[in-house]
């Protein structure tokens, strides 16, 4: 059974996720999404190896997540000046935008839950 903190928690997602569907943005899998944050909040430059070893998850799954979120011009890939063998992931507007989107159901799903539970602070949940 949750408990009270993790039901909150359990209801944010749950609203968030809400959010994307109603307003029919891309259905991301866990990890598609989990990959496209690293892209964009972490100090590059990203690699499928530097993706994998950061995530923990393999390169291959690595590669077919950057497909997905390539064909939905969320990433691009690009040569790497410095080794020719490897690509670099980049961020793209299309991806900017829909994180802000993502960023803003999140916000508003925590407003709700939070907002709900009398004289919450968010920070210390």
């Amino acid at each position: 059974m949750a408990t009270p903190d993790q039901k909150l928690l359990l209801e944010l997602c749950h609203d968030m996720m809400g959010g994307l569907v109603k307003d029919h943005l891309p259905d991301l899998t866990i990890r598609q999404l989990n990959l496209l944050l690293a892209v964009y909040l972490k100090t590059g430059p990203h690699t499928v190896r530097s993706l994998s070893s950061h995530l923990g998850i393999a390169k291959p799954a690595i590669t077919r997540a950057i497909d997905k979120l390539q064909d939905l011009g969320f990433v691009k890939r690009k040569p790497d000046p410095e080794d020719g063998r490897s690509v670099l992931i980049q961020r793209t507007i299309n991806g900017s935008v829909y994180l802000a989107d993502v960023g803003e159901k999140f916000s508003l799903a925590a407003e709700k839950v939070f907002g709900a539970k009398e004289g919450a602070d968010i920070s210390q949940t």
